[in-house]
């Protein structure tokens, strides 16, 4: 860990995991000003704006021998928009307070897709830290009545989204390519808008909202710069001082957080089947990590 201005880095943490959270909460606010595709859109076409002029020559210089171009294409898939945009659609049907626990889970999805993308041996104590984190799932998403037919279908979103966040981080580790983070940013939103045509196309033939209104620009805005530029650039000085494995366990701050911005800003009050079920699913990604966040520590030091 380098040394220097230790509080810099907590509270740059801080206002990273606060700007994160908040991505949600501006979702669930918005969720009648905007449609979810046309926000995750507009979010990138922002980001791109702001990027391009920096990093276009970059690009048209390294990408005819650009390596892993369909690692990187898989990256866009996942993790250039529809993550983003289930979120955004999964919060017209549920609460902030329940989307927002989902955060914890993905650890659990990175888990089982390394399983078929790198290899990576599943032993039986990690099944069982699934297995327990899936039992919080349920008890979230049918809201304590464990029953299939229950299931919140924004729950089912939200938990989609974490899911195409947990394939994205699997495929991150096997980028082979040389652009630098501007310019990875700036590819990976790129692709995010061309896997986003169908969706938006959809949008406006249903005759969905389209047009910004004032809260939508600022939610854009704010998801753009705010959670995508801003927490991005903290988060990488976080894990350049924390270490990943450090940095890496306090995401699970986020849903506390979230929770927190939910009753302040949308009146939102967490029930006991909230409480219950992120009990389970941190108590299965303890189960499931514990040995290898053990020696990654080691490794790190």
């Amino acid at each position: 860990m380098r040394r220097g201005f230790p509080w810099l880095t907590w509270l740059v943490l801080a206002a990273t995991l606060l700007l994160w959270s908040g991505n949600w909460i501006v979702a669930r606010a918005v969720r009648d000003d905007i449609a979810p595709g046309i926000a995750t859109a507009g979010r990138l076409i922002v980001v791109l704006l702001i990027l391009l002029p920096f990093t276009l020559s970059g690009l048209k210089r390294k990408f005819g021998q650009l390596q892993g171009k369909s690692v990187l294409v898989a990256i866009g898939f996942f993790g250039g928009g529809l993550h983003l945009a289930f979120q955004w659609l999964g919060l017209h049907y549920t609460t902030a307070t329940s989307a927002t626990l989902y955060l914890s889970t993905a650890p659990i999805f990175i888990l089982l897709l390394a399983r078929p993308l790198l290899g990576e041996r599943i032993s039986a104590r990690q099944w069982a830290g699934v297995s327990v984190s899936f039992c919080g799932v349920a008890l979230i998403g049918t809201q304590g009545q464990l029953s299939f037919a229950s299931f919140n279908v924004g729950d089912a979103l939200a938990l989609a989204s974490m899911a195409f966040w947990g394939a994205y981080t699997v495929f991150l580790r096997m980028r082979r390519d040389d652009l630098d983070m501007p310019e990875f940013l700036a590819a990976l939103c790129v692709m995010g808008l061309i896997t986003l045509l169908p969706w938006v196309g959809f949008e406006i033939m249903q005759g969905m909202r389209t047009n910004l209104s004032v809260n939508g620009t600022i939610a854009v805005l704010y998801s753009a710069i705010g959670s995508l530029l801003l927490a991005g650039a903290g988060w990488a000085y976080v894990v350049k001082r924390l270490g990943a494995a450090r940095a890496g366990v306090t995401m699970h701050l986020m849903p506390a957080i979230a929770v927190m911005l939910a009753v302040l800003f949308l009146d939102e009050l967490p029930h006991w089947y909230h409480g219950a079920g992120i009990a389970l699913i941190l108590a299965g990604v303890a189960l499931s990590s514990w040995r290898a966040r053990l020696l990654q520590n080691a490794n790190e030091r």
